[in-house]
């Protein structure tokens, strides 16, 4: 017996979610899936939007350790020809370089969320140094003093380095951002070098004059910007390889995000 409903034969597939009626002929009838399937496409465009990557993971990890190495690396002095130097120098560029490459690729939110990591990591490493120097050392242990050089790091050094590090970070990616969409996503290089030496330049500003406060103005400022001089150079050095991974990660992720309309609110962490 027809029913004068389009039926099909089949049985309701279970926990579905589609509606299915029973008309007289006994078939099983499909009414509707519209609804259904468009509140499955929203949930895979919300559950896509805030997927990682691997190749995101893995470069936030990298900048971590930069970021916590250089730190470490810090108590090192050298001489560049006439020029002392810290160690620090050596690994804290690439921080800036993998920052260009997570503003490049999956752009300025997901970057803002690897810097606040990197703060928040390098914050839980110097508490816990400052733990471990306040256990009971080992009678027999001699390393005391030479573990107190290393980790014994004063407040106001501490507090000027991180706060210079977020804020150089984030004028970093800020920058490379908004040339990003400016420039029609060409001229990588020339972006990578601008937005290095606007953070560098935020970092320094804040790091030399809380964490050597009494030093002389003019050596303040030979100093700054020998840093600056000698960082963004480093970057220039590395730029070829620099732009071998951007490129690569673009193609092996099929991303290159734009950052229009945002909010480059630099609080707005989990706004991915």
């Amino acid at each position: 017996m027809d029913c004068g409903i389009s039926c099909i034969p089949l049985q309701p597939p279970a926990g579905s979610g589609t509606l299915y009626i029973t008309g007289e002929c006994g078939r099983v009838c499909l009414v509707t899936t519209r609804n259904n399937q468009n509140k499955d496409n929203m949930d895979n465009i919300h559950s896509d939007r805030h997927k990682l990557s691997v190749s995101f993971m893995l470069m936030a990890i990298m900048f971590n350790v930069c970021l916590i190495a250089s730190n470490l690396f810090e108590t090192k002095l050298f001489m560049a020809g006439p020029i002392a130097l810290t160690g620090g120098v050596i690994i804290f560029p690439i921080s800036y370089i993998i920052n260009d490459c997570l503003v490049e690729v999956w752009g300025y939110r997901k970057a803002r969320l690897v810097i606040w990591s990197g703060f928040v990591m390098n914050f839980f490493v110097v508490a816990m140094a400052q733990i471990v120097r306040l256990l009971p050392a080992a009678p027999f242990w001699d390393g005391g003093p030479h573990f107190d050089y290393v980790f014994a790091m004063a407040p106001r050094v501490t507090l000027a380095s991180m706060m210079a590090f977020l804020c150089g970070s984030t004028v970093n990616a800020w920058i490379m951002s908004r040339m990003k969409v400016a420039s029609k996503g060409r001229r990588f290089s020339f972006r990578a070098i601008v937005s290095s030496i606007g953070g560098e330049t935020v970092d320094s500003l804040i790091f030399f004059p809380i964490a050597f406060w009494g030093l002389g103005a003019e050596d303040m400022v030979r100093l700054m910007l020998t840093q600056i001089v000698l960082k963004t150079l480093y970057e220039v050095i590395i730029l070829p390889v620099t732009n071998v991974v951007v490129r690569r990660l673009k193609r092996f992720e099929g991303e290159d995000t734009f950052d229009e309309h945002i909010s480059y609110n630099p609080f707005r962490i989990f706004d991915l």
